[in-house]
This record gives C-alpha cells, sequence and structure tokens, in this order.
C-alpha cells in the first residue's frame, strides 16, 4: 500500500516565488557532513538554497515555488546516508537531550573500560613479556577482550552507524576511518590472543572511543549552550494575544490572528505577543532580551513595546504595528540563525579539507600496509603499523578547528549584543582598520528628544504634550513623551505640513513650525544655542515658545570612540545632515574627520578612497541610503533599528541603544580569527609531525589513538577561548 506523505505544514513562503522548509537531519557531526549535504542538495534542480546549521543539526532549504514535492529532499538524504523530518523546535530538543544522554553513557562504559583494561595491561607491558608464562599473557588478554568487545560495541555505536550509513550510501565520512581503526585494532588483538601473541590492542581500541566521546560530547554540549541563545529567544514567543474584538469584548486569539491595526491588551506578567505602540495605560516593562535594555522602561501612551517584551505591573491597551513573523523578535531570531549557520572562508577552507582527507586517510593506510610488505615485514606489523596510521591521521582535530571556533564566537558576539548576517564577516571584522560612522541614527539615537524641555513652563509644556498627542508627526511624537502627556485634547485639527492646532477654554493653542505659530523671531535664540537642533513652535494665545528637539548621543558613543582609538582604528564620521549638526557631533566625540551634506555616492567614493590606500573599512549607518556604502565597505554594521534595506546590507547587526557592540564584535571577531588561524595550524602541524612518525612504525596504536583525540581535546579546548566578548568597553 502506497502511503504519501504530506509535508505543505511545513512550508513557508521565504519572498516572491520561494517556499522554504527546515528540516532536521541525524548524524551530522562534522565539517565534511554539512559539505556534503548541501552539495548533494543543491544539485536537485530549483534548489535555491540548501544550507545546514551543525548547531542544531537543521538544513535549511528554498526552491522556486511550486517545482518541488519536499519529500524529495528526505529523499535524497536518505540516498546521501542521513535520515531527515521536519524541524520542529520540541522534538529537536527531545531528540538531542536523548542524544546527549546516549553520548554520556557511551563515554561512562567507555571510560569505564579502559580504566579496568589498561589495569590488565600493566602486567603485560612491564617488564619483559617474554617472561611471563604463555598462560598468564593469555589469561590478561581473554580478560581484557572480555571487558573491551562489548563495551566498543555499545560505546562505539555512534561511530559506527554513522560510517555504515555513509558506506551504504556508498560515500565516506570522517567516522569511517575511525570505526575501521576500531574494528581492525579489535579484531588483530583477537587473532593475536588466539595465536598466543605477546602484544594485543584492546587498550588503544577502547582508549581511541573514551577520547573520541570525550571530543564529541564536549562538541555536543559547546553547540548546545550556543543554541540556548536562540531557546531564550524563542521561548520569549508568546503563543496567542487578548485581542479586543469589540469595545468593551476581548478573546484570547492565536498570534497568527492578529493584524496590524489590531488593538490588544497586555496584562500585568505577561509577555507581549506583537509589535506595536502603547494607546491608554501605564506600567513597566522589561525588554532587555529584545533590545538590550538592562532597566525596567516606563511604558505609557506613545511607548513603542515588542514582541517578547514582559509587562510588569499596570496594563497596557496595545496597537499592533507588527505581528508574528513581522515583530522585531522575528527579525532577531532570523538574524541569529543566520549567525549559526554562517560560514566563513576558513571553514569552507577546513570544508574542502576535510573532504578531501577520508580517502586520503585510507589510502596512506593502505600504501602503508604494502610498503611494509614490500620493505620485508610480516603481515602482523604491516597491519598494526597500518592500523596506526589510520587512526593517528583521522581528520577530527581538522573538521573541529574552524566550526567550533564559529560556533563559540557568533554565541558570545549575541551575547554582547551582535548578530552575524554574513559568513566571512568574522574574518572581514577582524582585518577593519578604520570606521566610518553615519551621524543620524548611528551614534545618535533615532529617537527625538526636547533639549530645553526645562526652559518650558511646567503647564504649557504639558499643554504642549497633549496637543501633540493628536499629530502623527515623528517630532510631535518627542514632544508627548518628554511631556508625560496622556490625553489628547478633543478636537485638535492637523494641517499637512504646518502642525496641529486647536481651542482650549476660548484660547487657540497651536504646534508646529514657526511660521504657523506666529514665532520666527525667537528661532535664532535657540539655533544659536543649538546649532544642530531642529526646531517646534508652541503658541498659546499671545505667548509664544520654541522647543529645540535633536537626537541625542548614544550614551556611550564618547567611550566607544576613545575605545577605538586606543586599538589603533582610524575613525570618521560621514553624514548627510547639515553641517552645524555634524560638527556639534564630532566635536563631542574628539573625531577630527567628518564630512556633512554627502550622498550616497559620496560615501561610496570615499570609501574607495580608502581602500585604494589599503585600509579595511568597516562602515556603520543606518538609513536606507546608508545601504549602497555598507555594500561597498570591507565590512558593514548596522543597529536593530535601521531600516530592512540597511539590515539586509549589513554583514552585523546590533541591539539596543549602547553603541559598545561595535568595540565588542572587532575584539571577538580578531579574537576569533586567531583562534581559526592556530587551530588551523595545530591540526595540520599535528598531521606533518604525527604521520610520518606512524608511517615508519615506532607508534602503536595506543600511542596513536591518545594523539589523535588529543589533538581534537585541544582544538576544541582553544575555541573556548572565543568566548571572551562582552558589552562591557575596556
Amino acid at each position: 500500500m502506497h502511503v504519501s506523505r504530506d509535508f505543505s505544514h511545513y512550508v513557508r513562503t521565504a519572498g516572491e516565488g520561494v517556499q522554504h522548509i527546515d528540516l532536521a537531519v541525524e548524524g551530522v557531526h562534522c565539517a565534511g557532513c554539512m559539505a556534503k549535504i548541501e552539495r548533494g542538495l543543491s544539485a536537485i534542480p530549483d534548489v535555491t538554497l540548501a544550507r545546514v546549521n551543525l548547531t542544531d543539526r537543521r538544513v535549511a532549504l528554498e526552491w522556486k515555488a511550486g517545482t518541488l514535492d519536499p519529500a524529495r529532499f528526505i529523499d535524497r538524504l536518505e540516498e546521501l546516508g542521513y535520515k531527515a523530518y521536519p524541524y520542529e523546535t520540541e522534538s529537536a530538543e527531545a531528540t538531542e537531550v536523548a542524544e546527549s544522554r546516549f553520548l554520556l553513557r557511551c563515554l561512562g562504559i567507555a571510560a569505564f573500560a579502559t580504566m579496568n583494561v589498561m589495569m590488565l595491561s600493566i602486567p603485560v607491558w612491564s617488564g619483559n613479556v617474554s617472561d611471563m608464562l604463555p598462560e598468564q599473557r593469555d589469561f590478561f588478554h581473554w580478560l581484557s577482550a572480555l571487558i573491551a568487545l562489548p563495551a566498543a560495541a555499545y560505546a562505539g555505536q555512534p561511530f559506527f552507524r554513522s560510517a555504515w550509513r555513509a558506506l551504504s550510501a556508498r560515500t565516506t565520512n570522517m567516522d569511517v576511518p575511525i570505526s575501521i581503526g576500531v574494528t581492525l585494532a579489535l579484531g588483530m588483538s583477537v587473532v593475536e590472543t588466539i595465536n598466543h601473541a605477546e602484544h594485543a590492542y584492546f587498550d588503544a581500541a577502547i582508549m581511541l572511543l573514551t577520547f573520541l566521546l570525550v571530543g564529541r560530547f564536549l562538541d555536543q554540549n559547546m553547540r548546545r549552550r550556543t543554541r540556548a541563545v536562540a531557546g531564550n529567544l524563542a521561548a520569549l514567543k508568546a503563543e496567542t494575544a487578548a485581542k479586543f474584538v469589540g469595545p468593551g469584548e476581548i478573546s484570547q486569539v492565536p498570534v497568527a490572528a492578529i493584524y496590524p491595526g489590531d488593538i490588544v491588551l497586555l496584562r500585568p506578567g505577561e509577555r507581549c505577543a506583537v509589535d506595536g505602540t502603547v494607546i491608554e495605560g501605564r506600567s513597566e516593562i522589561d525588554q532587555s532580551l529584545i533590545t538590550g535594555e538592562t532597566l525596567y522602561v516606563t511604558a505609557e501612551q506613545g511607548t513603542p513595546v515588542y514582541a517578547g517584551s514582559m509587562n510588569i505591573s499596570g496594563s497596557l491597551r496595545v496597537r499592533v504595528s507588527a505581528a508574528s513573523e513581522a515583530t522585531l523578535l522575528a527579525e532577531i531570531t532570523r538574524l541569529l540563525d543566520n549567525a549559526l549557520q554562517a560560514r566563513s572562508r576558513y571553514m569552507r577552507l577546513a570544508d574542502r579539507a576535510s573532504r578531501l582527507y577520508a580517502p586520503v586517510v585510507h589510502a596512506t593506510a593502505l600504501i602503508t600496509i604494502l610498503g611494509w610488505v614490500i620493505a620485508g615485514a610480516g603481515w602482523h606489523d604491516a597491519i598494526v603499523t597500518g592500523v596506526a596510521v589510520l587512526i593517528i591521521t583521522c581528520p577530527c582535530a581538522l573538521g573541529l578547528a574552524i566550526p567550533t571556533v564559529q560556533t563559540v564566537a557568533s554565541g558570545a558576539m549575541f551575547k554582547a549584543g551582535v548578530l552575524l548576517n554574513s559568513g566571512d564577516a568574522i574574518e572581514r571584522l577582524a582585518e577593519a582598520d578604520h570606521v566610518i560612522f553615519d551621524k543620524t541614527g548611528t551614534l545618535t539615537l533615532p529617537d527625538l528628544e526636547v533639549m530645553n524641555a526645562a526652559d518650558i513652563p511646567a503647564d504649557v509644556f504639558e499643554l504642549a504634550g497633549r496637543l501633540a498627542l493628536s499629530s502623527h508627526h515623528p517630532v510631535a511624537a518627542a514632544v508627548a513623551q518628554a511631556s508625560d502627556a496622556t490625553s489628547p485634547i478633543v478636537g485638535a485639527i492637523e494641517e499637512a505640513g504646518q502642525g496641529v492646532r486647536a481651542v482650549v477654554d476660548g484660547i487657540e493653542i497651536r504646534l508646529g513650525r514657526p511660521s504657523f505659530c506666529g514665532a520666527e523671531t525667537l528661532v535664532s535664540d535657540v539655533t544659536n544655542l543649538d546649532p544642530e537642533a531642529s526646531v517646534v513652535a508652541f503658541s498659546k494665545g499671545s505667548e509664544r515658545f520654541i522647543l529645540s528637539v535633536r537626537q541625542g548621543l548614544r550614551p556611550d558613543a564618547q567611550a566607544v570612540i576613545a575605545a577605538l582609538k586606543a586599538r589603533n582604528i582610524g575613525i570618521e564620521i560621514l553624514s548627510g545632515d547639515r553641517e552645524p549638526a555634524v560638527i556639534a557631533a564630532a566635536h563631542a566625540l574628539s573625531i577630527s574627520e567628518w564630512r556633512a551634506g554627502v550622498t550616497p555616492a559620496d560615501k561610496i567614493a570615499r570609501i574607495e578612497v580608502l581602500k585604494q590606500r589599503g585600509m579595511k573599512v568597516l562602515m556603520v549607518g543606518d538609513g536606507m541610503n546608508d545601504a549602497p556604502s555598507l555594500a561597498a565597505a570591507h565590512v558593514s554594521m548596522s543597529p536593530i533599528s535601521a531600516a530592512h534595506l540597511s539590515q539586509a546590507t549589513a554583514d552585523l547587526v546590533f541591539l539596543g541603544r549602547p553603541l559598545a557592540p561595535v568595540v565588542a564584535a572587532i575584539d571577538a571577531s580578531r579574537k576569533a580569527l586567531r583562534l581559526m588561524r592556530q587551530n588551523l595550524w595545530l591540526a595540520i602541524g599535528y598531521n606533518v609531525l604525527a604521520v610520518p612518525v606512524a608511517i615508519s612504525g615506532v607508534v602503536t596504536p595506543l600511542i596513536a589513538a591518545a594523539a589523535m583525540s588529543g589533538s581534537s581535546i585541544l582544538v576544541m579546548l582553544n575555541s573556548l577561548r572565543a568566548r571572551g566578548a562582552s558589552r562591557e568597553i575596556v
């Protein structure tokens, strides 16, 4: 009976004419597996993307809409030797926990067997073995076999299963030489014991498995810690919200049933399920995991709130601006996925090396055996040497050299408030020696502030704020927020391009352009004191007031610029803003190189000039007009508040109000690049030294197992040093 498979529930639209599905794939352990899967799936016609995330063993697939059945991907993965099924977070986590426990059991059994077999091996390997009675020697060997064989059969399952799937698919992976080496060592030991030989290698085989399992367990737990960051974000998502379906009626509905313009109720202790703006109520909200703000934020009329934020005290009515996959939280989650799936230049190099390594290892071992036989050695000694070569040349260290650093570094950078959006961003950012900042929204905060609020009488400012609530202009929103106004003035009229007016107690009040309020003569008094400020006027009868409104510098901008200078990084400002505003920012930050009124073409031209001088430019900008220069720079960053086009163009995105993540990202990338290079040299240097020694026949399988496993563990421990990214500026 034919059973149909319908995976349409797991397919989503990724763009115009493009469909997407995530599949969980079992048995992915190394860079070689990643490369094989991506090549195999990319070869299917109409597939536009096949990217493996080694951290959670997930493959992201995109294809031209309507051309392929997702079941074909699962069949293709089975042909490649991997079991796959649609990815679901809860089932993936359960599978991961079960696999981790299984690995721990295997490690416990292997370690226990290793200790006991090594104890039994001491009498055999110490002293003059030939002086021992054959019966004594055979007894120790058979006792070792009784412990090692069942232990290896169980503890070796993670490697044996993976190798069998690969061989069944007529391909190889790094578990194939491991399995062959262990099997040959055990098989030879049994033969040696039956023939009453002096030496057996049960200790080498079980020790090899122990070391390998330690490495695999450490690798898996390291990835789980990094993936926990994504899990924390997923936990912030609320599945339902209290939606107003009538004047006084609310209904608890799924997030998928909420659309922009709807109004939802956010009660104390609830997580917000949508992005929106508070229209009624007052409370405190915790949005630290979304925007990077560590302190509670006062939420009141006009305050933006984001999905994943926790409401602490009062109830809020929120008008929805984005829901489901359009929220800021969803955007951050997608960027984090990009970070965990990113493929660097060094990782691609390791991929190619690992892909060639398995056949090279097998060929080297076979040539060693034949070479020793041709040289006059017996088959026994030749095979022992071949097994040692097979074990010592296993490419585990090389396969772990780059992915482990990439995984640890991307997790550390996320904790510092930085998300990768490009595979080789770490290497390119580490090379940056000159930073160009846009001013508006980058060095300054995206929100406007009223700078002279203290100079305006409190009752007048409160009235201006109430009038501002009737306007949609961002400057008016800044006035409303600064005044703490909560109730708009009834009957207010907004005149497009001019301002808003109303009548209160028989007196006309106006807020808007100075000409609209009859306050042109007062403008110069404010602009002379603050040249970079924009002005908005307020009139009440015959009284006239000028409000100074501008974007404030990010709170740590001065410390960040000083930190960059301390790292010998050149700094300049390129801004399309007015010259007085740019001069004020440059002076406040002690930046001597600046240009005002520049166009996108001017920014690109400046970047090209710096490139010709041999500089590696980091462009940090947020506006739509920054997108071309972000793409032209050697590497680029944008704040999470940036326009979507800029985010799509930027190689890295940073969260929150502080600018500190820029320095943290540079420090983390430089450290990660050093560790990548160190790991590559460790892996290559180990093989350069170990292979000739193994071929010469002076290395036993036991020593080969310890050396190979030790190199892998050393690479992983070195990779863990990439965890040191921080938001703090040193």
